[in-house]
């Protein structure tokens, strides 16, 4: 391979580069561009910065295929998500209405119940983690549901049976000892 040369100009962006920033790995890349310069081998780059020879490589082809830029690293794109927009607005749309209106016999959304909505209605289906991070994404968050017979039990009964265990608690016991 050509021995590696830099002109004045490429020099001085460089060394300003690797003095303006605070991300170690765009110093480090601008410096092993700036060791190769003065012929450094690649050997010898990767023992002093602690890195591998691939990795003097790969910044030198970064280097001369995309300018300054390649000297940051490039986030690896990664799969598309299937939560695209024609999956968020009915998401949207089911958590905001209560379930009992879309027929169910419940009252309360869980994941799991969400999950099993939306996948009759979208044909997608998201693990539990996904879907609350999709969730949390779109502005929703989770709470566990209070539990309570509020509305299922008879109130008057309840108040009644609520003020005998107040004053039964009240009394002592008679097989209780008592000071005299």
């Amino acid at each position: 391979m050509a021995a590696w040369t830099l002109s004045d100009q490429e020099w001085e962006a460089l060394d300003n580069v690797r003095f303006s920033t605070s991300d170690a790995t765009v110093f480090r890349n601008a410096t092993i561009l700036l060791m190769s310069a003065v012929r450094r081998s690649k050997f010898s780059i990767a023992h002093d910065l602690g890195c591998s020879p691939a990795t003097v490589d790969n910044v030198r082809k970064a280097y001369r295929e995309r300018g300054l830029s390649g000297l940051q690293r490039r986030k690896p794109q990664g799969r598309i998500s299937l939560a695209t927009t024609t999956y968020r607005q009915p998401l949207r749309d089911v958590v905001t209405t209560p379930p009992h209106t879309l027929g169910y016999g419940f009252s309360v959304w869980s994941v799991a119940r969400l999950n099993a909505h939306l996948k009759k209605q979208t044909g997608i289906s998201f693990s539990e983690d996904q879907l609350r991070r999709i969730l949390h994404q779109e502005g929703f968050s989770f709470q566990r549901p209070k539990h309570t017979m509020r509305g299922k039990r008879d109130e008057a009964s309840f108040t009644r049976a609520q003020k005998e265990l107040r004053t039964l608690k009240k009394k002592p016991a008679a097989t209780m000892l008592t000071l005299l």
